[in-house]
C-alpha cells in the first residue's frame, strides 16, 4: 500500500484488488445478504482506498484498514437502503488447502443418522441461527461476523470496528449469550424442539 500510496502505479493498485477481492468480497457478501449490493460496496471500498491513499499510514497493517473502509461503506449502503443485514450462516466456510470441509459457520447439530426429519429439522436449525443473529444489535452482529465468518483476529476487528480488543471479547461474549439466552426462550415458548 506504501508503494501505491508514494507512486500511484495502477499495477500496485491492481495488486491490492486481486489479493483481497475473494475475501473481502464474501464478507460483504455475508454482512449484507445481497450479491449485487456486495459487489457495489466492493467497488465503493476499492474506490476509497484509491482516494484515501494519502490517509493510510506505514507500518498499519493494510487487511484492518480495507475493511474498516469496507464496513463503513457497507454501514452507509445499509442505511440508504434503509433495511438491516442478513447473514447467512449455513453458508460452507471455504477450508485450507489440505484440510477437509470446515462446515457451516454455526453447525447446530451434528446428525450422523440422518432420519427422515433429519433434513427439514437441520433447515429449521439453520432458520431459527438465521434469523436469531439479524435480531442481534448492530454491534454484537457486525462483531461476531468479523469473527466467525471472517475468522478475524480480536486484533484487527478491533482495528476495523475502531475499538478495544476487549471490547471486541466482551461483544463476542455478549452476542453469544444472547444467542443462548433466545434459544432457552424459545425452548420455553415450544418454538425450539
Amino acid at each position: 500500500m506504501r508503494r501505491y500510496r508514494e507512486a500511484g502505479d495502477e499495477k500496485v493498485y491492481n495488486e491490492l484488488v486481486h489479493r483481497y477481492e475473494r475475501e473481502l468480497y464474501r464478507y460483504l457478501a455475508r454482512y449484507l445478504g445481497d450479491p449485487t449490493m456486495a459487489e457495489d460496496v466492493f467497488q465503493n471500498a476499492f474506490l476509497q482506498v484509491h482516494l484515501k491513499r494519502g490517509l493510510y499510514e506505514d507500518g498499519r497493517p493494510f487487511r484492518p484498514w480495507l475493511y474498516a473502509i469496507a464496513t463503513h461503506q457497507a454501514v452507509d449502503a445499509l442505511r440508504k437502503a434503509g433495511r438491516r443485514p442478513t447473514v447467512s450462516l449455513d453458508q460452507r466456510l471455504s477450508a485450507s488447502s489440505g484440510e477437509a470441509d470446515s462446515g457451516s459457520l454455526l453447525d447446530m447439530l451434528v446428525n450422523d443418522d440422518a432420519g427422515p426429519l433429519a433434513g427439514l429439522q437441520d433447515r429449521e436449525r439453520q432458520e431459527w441461527v438465521r434469523a436469531s443473529v439479524e435480531k442481534l444489535p448492530d454491534a454484537l452482529r457486525q462483531t461476531l461476523i468479523l469473527a466467525y465468518h471472517q475468522d478475524l483476529k480480536y486484533r484487527e476487528i478491533a482495528e476495523i470496528l475502531k475499538i478495544p480488543v476487549g471490547t471486541v471479547k466482551s461483544r463476542l461474549h455478549a452476542a453469544l449469550a444472547k444467542l443462548q439466552q433466545m434459544a432457552r426462550a424459545d425452548k420455553r415458548d415450544g418454538k425450539e424442539e
